[in-house]
């Protein structure tokens, strides 16, 4: 049920970009405990000045790898959301290349009327989901 929205440079290989996204949602699947079919994933490329992810005053420097990770979910433990962190960081890496430094991950948490999965009804609602 996340919705995961990713941001990142673009990506010359599709066949990179699904590896990327597949391991993201490995993560997801991981420390949410959701079924590996719940899988909602929108990605948004972009040209390397369209990503300003500047540091916060942490004294690092991101790479072209930089990325952008925005979950939108029902509430979560501050323990899964911490697992997702560590999970998404140690996995990109080893998978993807993808320096720690370079991700910037936001979760937003909603409510079960806040979902629509077709058909004009809220299914965590009606008890369909």
């Amino acid at each position: 049920m996340p919705l995961i929205q990713v941001d990142l440079q673009k990506q010359e290989n599709p066949e990179t970009l699904r590896h990327i996204l597949d391991t993201i949602h490995k993560c997801v699947v991981e420390a949410f405990d959701i079924p590996p079919k719940d899988r909602y994933q929108i990605v948004n490329q972009h040209d390397p000045e369209e990503l300003i992810l500047l540091d916060t005053g942490l004294g690092f420097e991101r790479t072209n790898r930089q990325i952008v990770i925005r979950v939108t979910s029902k509430e979560r433990t501050q323990d899964k959301k911490e697992k997702l962190y560590e999970l998404l960081a140690q996995q990109l890496e080893s998978e993807c290349s993808i320096p720690p430094k370079d991700l910037l991950i936001s979760i937003v948490e909603n409510g079960d009327a806040d979902w629509s999965f077709g058909f004009g009804r809220a299914q965590f609602l009606t008890g369909e989901l």
